[in-house]
């Protein structure tokens, strides 16, 4: 039989087999859950996807951030100050000094100039200058480090997505493995205290036939140990039940009441081991996301490189001052546009370093990128072995649950006329209720294991799974901020 039509034939064995371990559970309460509605909860309120779709919001910022390259600087100035001025009249001028107080401001300005330039200067001056100012730089040519910081931007945006769907993928697989747990911890805890009620129905028949006379106080005691050691069992399992449900609630952020039946998800996996390494390798996000890390890295190897390129640009600048000294009183209006080119020839060598130390990082980003492909075909053939193991344990502890309750029977009847003892009938239950322990984890162990399987070729998101939940759509802030000019506000108000 091929490994293609086991695949095929084992969704019909496990919808066929309908969680056995589950019908015991006949006390369903009302609080009772879906493994489908535990996924969607998670999806919606699980801290660490949560924290990663604000990773990647943040990173959407890089865009507008490498943009701003493309767009004009502008600053504008003011300043206003006081100026006090005092000058000493040279004794060896022409003479006194003569009484300006009959002249106005501007004759007494003016006459104050031509004593300074005979050697005289009249008493002390308090001036006010002030000024105001703008300008603007605009680059237009910059070695295509805009542009390059612009790709490399969207290459992080790109991997920061597939950083959020891996992360998805990890959170979906984590709940789905606690709710198994606590499904499985549920039935395992109904086995054990069905085997106190069986063990004690066997301590009560020993009891009676010691009555009678037909056994020792032997059988008795060894009936009496096992039913407190199947007590023990029972605390154990409530114990296991209890951590199982606080793991629970860590991932998928509350409390779970009596899970149900999980639904099959065979058809959603692929049909052959072969079939399934080839999507993994194209469409993981894990490699994806090492990919995308190679081209940024890549990128930023020209974004260094534009540095030691020429820079061409253009400066305007306007100011107006105002100066009312008694030298030279009045209004100063200046304007500039000036064109800039700068030819960088030598800035201590540390471009080049820089540019070297690139180029390291992106061989280091093409190595990562090999190490996640093989990490993740390590998994799909890890996974898809599980899946097929699993499957055989199931069929292997039916039969044995089967043989053994047989054994149990034969050995109970044997023991009625004194050809057991016991001891052996106890044996005998043991080994039925180890089969069904075993059976129940195997079946846990093949529901996970189909999970692990999905995730390891990329497939275990809520699109695929048709989970009734709105889904997060990291394109929409994208869009939002692309293009914002100016704002500190997020476009959630914050």
């Amino acid at each position: 039989m091929s490994t293609s039509v086991k695949v095929r034939r084992r969704g019909d064995f496990y919808a066929a087999a309908a969680f056995g371990f589950a019908c015991l559970l006949a006390n369903t309460s009302a609080q009772a859950q879906t493994l489908e509605q535990a996924l969607s909860r998670a999806y919606l309120a699980n801290p660490t996807l949560n924290s990663q779709r604000a990773s990647v919001r943040a990173t959407d910022e890089q865009v507008p951030q490498a943009l701003s390259g493309y767009r004009p600087i502008i600053n504008a100035t003011g300043d206003v100050g006081v100026q006090r001025s005092s000058t000493k009249l040279d004794d060896s001028g022409s003479g006194a000094i003569p009484d300006l107080s009959a002249f106005n401001r501007r004759q007494r300005a003016q006459i104050g100039g031509l004593l300074s330039e005979l050697g005289s200067s009249p008493t002390k001056g308090t001036a006010y200058p002030r000024g105001v100012g703008i300008q603007g730089q605009q680059t237009i040519y910059d070695g295509q480090q805009t542009y390059n910081r612009v790709r490399t931007a969207e290459s992080n945006i790109l991997g920061a997505r597939e950083q959020l769907r891996n992360s998805e993928q990890n959170v979906l697989f984590d709940a789905a493995q606690a709710y198994m747990d606590v499904l499985r911890d549920y039935a395992i805890l109904d086995v054990r205290k069905n085997n106190v009620d069986v063990l004690q129905e066997e301590l009560r028949a020993a009891r009676e036939r010691f009555n009678v006379g037909e056994v020792t106080r032997t059988d008795t005691a060894q009936a009496e140990a096992a039913v407190e050691g199947a007590r023990t069992a029972v605390s154990q399992a409530e114990a296991n039940l209890n951590t199982s449900r606080a793991t629970y609630r860590q991932i998928v952020g509350e409390d779970i009441g009596r899970p149900r039946a999980a639904k099959s998800i065979d058809k959603l996996l692929p049909k052959s081991l072969g079939s399934a390494i080839n999507l993994s390798q194209a469409q993981h996000p894990a490699i994806l996301a090492a990919f995308h890390g190679v081209d940024a890295a890549t990128l930023q190897i020209r974004v260094l490189e534009g540095a030691l390129l020429p820079q061409l640009g253009v400066e305007a600048a306007f100011s107006r001052r105002w100066d009312d000294s008694l030298q030279q009183p009045g209004r100063t209006t200046v304007g500039s546009l000036v064109g800039r080119l700068t030819i960088p020839i030598y800035q201590g060598g540390s471009e080049y370093s820089s540019v070297r130390q690139a180029k390291e990082t992106a061989g280091q980003r093409r190595l990562e990128a090999d190490i996640s492909r093989d990490q993740v075909r390590q998994a799909v053939v890890s996974a898809w072995g599980n899946v097929e193991s699993t499957t055989a344990q199931i069929s292997s502890a039916q039969a044995q649950i089967e043989a053994n309750q047989v054994a149990l029977n034969g050995v109970r009847e044997e023991a009625k006329v004194g050809q057991r003892t016991t001891l052996d009938v106890l044996n005998a239950q043991q080994l039925v209720l180890d089969s069904r322990v075993t059976l129940i984890q195997a079946q846990h162990d093949r529901v996970v294991a189909s999970y692990a399987l999905m995730s390891s070729v990329g497939w275990l998101t809520a699109a695929k799974l048709g989970l009734a939940v709105a889904k997060y759509d990291p394109n929409v802030h994208y869009e939002q901020v692309r293009d914002k000019w100016i704002g500190l506000r997020t476009p959630d108000g914050r």
